[in-house]
């Protein structure tokens, strides 16, 4: 019961610590310049230096939001954490993708006992290649088709939990980024895909087909978002292992770097 009160402490002071509110573009930017940037010491996973877990929440020196991007931007003298010349957007990106990282509370079981699920990557694997058939969909760092979202840096943006959600109710949370159209045309034709990109003049996304189609909005009568997630559940595919031997998986995957 103490450990879980404990955990329930540091969820709710992580929360506390966030004054700001960042958007999904935020955090996938962050994760970009973390890895580029500050993974060389921190390590992808930020415990490389004694003391600090970035993505749990741990830090040496500051608490708030505002006290890290500081540190992003000016250092600390006699260290070896350098200045940079990261704009306060770009160290606030950083800061969004690290709150992203920090592990919410996990669930308790009987008793009282704290119940973290582990799987294993390389079986994961085994499983998106073939039971899962993920891949048949998903494109992993340059292999694969591009009819749903490539997965390559999916570890560095998702965390586990949200990974495992979306692998047992895919509609739960659609981001916009992933977003799928139905597009009725002046013409009475209908054009359905992956959204990708639109402004006020045109829209693009990508068909069934992986074409790019890029559509004039003059031409478009009509636009729906699609509500359901086109990805099927796995709640009755595969088994609690199975299922966190994929997100293990997942989790690995960090993109392609030399």
């Amino acid at each position: 019961m103490t450990r879980v009160i404990g955990l329930l402490m540091l969820a709710v002071a992580a929360a506390a610590a966030q004054e700001h509110s960042y958007t999904q573009a935020d955090i996938e930017n962050g994760a970009r310049l973390y890895q580029s940037s500050c993974a060389g010491c921190h390590g992808p996973d930020g415990d490389m230096v004694p003391g600090i877990e970035l993505q749990r929440g741990q830090f040496r020196r500051a608490t708030t939001d505002t006290e890290i991007i500081r540190v992003i931007q000016s250092g600390i003298p006699g260290t070896t954490m350098p200045p940079s010349s990261f704009s306060e957007t770009q160290a606030g990106s950083i800061v969004a993708f690290l709150r992203s990282r920090a592990p919410a509370a996990p669930a308790a079981g009987r008793g009282g006992a704290v119940t973290i699920a582990r799987g294993d990557a390389t079986r994961g694997r085994t499983v998106f290649d073939g039971k899962g058939r993920c891949a048949t969909c998903h494109r992993v760092n340059g292999s694969g088709p591009r009819l749903a979202p490539d997965l390559s840096e999916i570890g560095t943006i998702r965390p586990a939990s949200e990974l495992r959600d979306k692998l047992l109710d895919p509609s739960t949370t659609i981001r916009p980024g992933n977003r799928y159209v139905e597009l009725v045309m002046r013409n009475g034709s209908k054009v359905n895909g992956r959204l990708l990109n639109q402004d006020t003049f045109s829209i693009q996304l990508l068909d069934s087909s992986e074409r790019l189609v890029s559509l004039s909005r003059a031409d478009v009568r009509e636009v729906t978002f699609v509500k359901n997630s086109p990805m099927p559940s796995y709640r009755d595919t595969l088994t609690a292992d199975e299922i966190g031997d994929v997100v293990a998986y997942l989790v690995s995957l960090k993109g392609l770097r030399p």
